[in-house]
């Protein structure tokens, strides 16, 4: 019962945040339709703002994934043979760095996305 209820819990927090985001990238620069299509905005303003929204946040959650599996593997190495304490520690941290400048990219291209949409 409570595995359910975490795992309820977590995909209603997972998407309050994906509609959050996606009424934070809502702001409309102008509303006329004629400066609108003038910018370039009328056809691609909600599938830009959708993309930035989605690509942060599932950016976001799979380097939360990814760096506790790989930590929790990790210590799971540890706790078996402490003696490879060593061994393990250099590639998990190398490991974690990656997994979070995948994230950072991510944050990347959605502001680059955002602020396409906003010029």
């Amino acid at each position: 019962m409570q595995r359910t209820i975490k795992i309820v819990s977590s995909l209603a927090t997972i998407l309050i945040i994906l509609c959050i985001s996606g009424l934070a990238f809502a702001d409309v620069t102008s509303t006329d339709p004629a400066a609108m299509k003038a910018e370039g905005l009328a056809e691609n303003y909600g599938w830009i703002a959708l993309a930035a929204g989605l690509g942060i946040g599932i950016a976001a959650l799979g380097g939360g994934i990814g760096q506790g599996r790989a930590a929790a593997a990790a210590l799971d190495g540890i706790a078996r043979n402490p003696g490879a304490a060593g061994q393990i520690r250099g590639p998990m941290i190398l490991g974690l760095a990656l997994i979070e400048s995948l994230v950072i990219y991510a944050l990347i291209i959605s502001l680059l996305l955002v602020l396409k949409v906003g010029t």
